[in-house]
């Protein structure tokens, strides 16, 4: 349909489409406001936990005072751009938006949210989650100085599993051997819960992984050591230069090493690193010190995993539904506007899928996974959504944005006959999946016409 004629604003020029985003920028505080109250409250959050990550966008032009280089999340070396967190309840429904300057790091945004939470929101007891990244040792002191009432869950960095593992640390490869999730405590983290994980599947995928780079790294570097040896390549830094341009490919360098002279070159794999290395996959340790009385240890492995719906919130909003990126704004309210759109239309997407899950291939009711280590499943319903591919009525089931597509099929129609001047609005004839659609989500087909 025509949504400009049924919104009653088909005339609306640039200017007043820039009003009206000025407009929702200045009162995003009172919006955030009311869907914490609403998503992040006790009442609706028992377990008082909210969720928090940090993606990064491409800014087209360079007169943004947003605009700044940094590590880009989409892969877009060379260009400007700006940094967002996404504040969700557990489940990954967006409550709140903070756009940031393109080089801000991690833990400097958790910082603005933190405080945002906590001042804004008036929420005095919550458990934060955020990736390792983020909520690093000087971010827990500093939500220790909260009340005393806040908690975090996060994940180790390698070189602190590392740490754990050394000599007689409480962490032992040989609590894999019984069971793939174990509490452990250390002395280097008083007061707090450490939960180490094993995914034997990830394990294998991440060896798999780190065996085919290291020897696509290797293959790729016969040819230069053949040409060495066959005198076509000389001195040590032309050498050298073609070398390192093949390991640093796929980031190798750490697990070969290197030998160069002016007519030779000779490379051997760090089979004692590579092991090291080794050990750690798979392996992850989740840090909390929310006590055991109140989350258990699955419960805060499950807490920490369910960043996957941050995840796929800025999918859906980078790229799969909302196409936020690049954003072509110069103003930095504009900047701030264009993302809370964006952030508002994830909201309404996030209720769209759920509404419309039982005309898409969408699982309406995930199984309640007993051990979060090991891979999710589909419920039964779901696998058979799969393998059916239509509903009891012969309708295929489709993705959301195929939905969305056949309900663009909706449309509001002029019939022109010959010999006249006269044009006759008409509106198609709903399907029966269109129907069903509205009915979802409790609405009506606006069957009127407005001129």
């Amino acid at each position: 349909m025509r949504l400009g004629a049924d919104l009653g604003v088909a005339g609306a020029t640039t200017d007043e489409a820039y009003a009206a985003m000025d407009w929702l920028e200045g009162r995003q505080d009172a919006i955030e406001r009311k869907l914490a109250r609403r998503h992040l409250a006790p009442a609706a959050n028992p377990r008082r936990m909210a969720l928090f990550d940090l993606s990064s966008s491409w800014l087209e032009g360079s007169h943004c005072p947003l605009g700044a280089r940094g590590y880009s999340r989409d892969g877009k070396k060379g260009t400007v751009q700006i940094e967002y967190g996404l504040l969700t309840d557990p489940q990954g429904r967006p409550v709140a938006v903070r756009v940031f300057e393109g080089n801000t790091a991690d833990p400097a945004a958790f910082t603005v949210i933190l405080d945002t939470v906590h001042r804004e929101f008036g929420l005095r007891k919550m458990v934060m989650v955020g990736d390792r990244g983020m909520i690093t040792s000087a971010r827990i002191e500093a939500v220790k100085e909260l009340d005393g009432k806040y908690g975090w869950i996060t994940a180790r960095r390698a070189p602190a599993i590392r740490k754990l593992m050394a000599g007689q640390g409480p962490l032992q490869l040989s609590l894999s051997d019984e069971q793939d999730l174990a509490e452990i405590t250390s002395p280097d983290f008083p007061g707090e819960r450490l939960v180490a994980c094993r995914n034997p599947v990830l394990a294998g995928e991440r060896a798999r992984k780190r065996e085919d780079l290291l020897a696509g790294t290797e293959n790729d570097l016969a040819p230069v050591i053949a040409r060495v040896a066959a005198g076509r390549l000389r001195g040590a830094a032309a050498i050298g230069a073609k070398a390192g341009e093949i390991i640093g490919k796929r980031k190798m360098a750490k697990h070969f090493e290197v030998t160069i002279t002016d007519t030779s070159l000779a490379v051997e794999r760090k089979q004692a690193q590579i092991q090291d290395e080794a050990r750690l996959d798979g392996i992850y340790v989740i840090r909390t010190p929310v006590s055991g009385t109140d989350l258990g240890a699955a419960e805060a492995v499950t807490a920490y995993k369910n960043l996957k719906y941050i995840e796929r919130d800025f999918r859906h909003i980078k790229s799969d539904d909302l196409d936020l990126r690049p954003v072509f704004h110069r103003l930095e309210k504009r900047v701030k506007g264009h993302v809370l759109i964006c952030m508002l239309a994830a909201y309404l997407t996030w209720h769209l899928r759920q509404a419309w899950a039982p005309l898409t291939y969408t699982d309406e009711e995930p199984p309640q996974q007993p051990n979060p280590v090991t891979p999710a499943h589909r419920s039964p319903a779901a696998e058979t959504k799969a393998s059916r591919q239509h509903d009891d009525n012969g309708r295929p089931y489709l993705s959301f944005p195929g939905l969305l597509a056949h309900l663009g099929t909706l449309t509001r129609n002029e019939l022109h006959f010959a010999g006249t001047a006269a044009a006759v609005p008409v509106l198609t004839e709903p399907t029966s999946r269109q129907c069903e659609a509205f009915d979802l989500i409790g609405a009506p087909i606006p069957l009127t016409l407005r001129q």
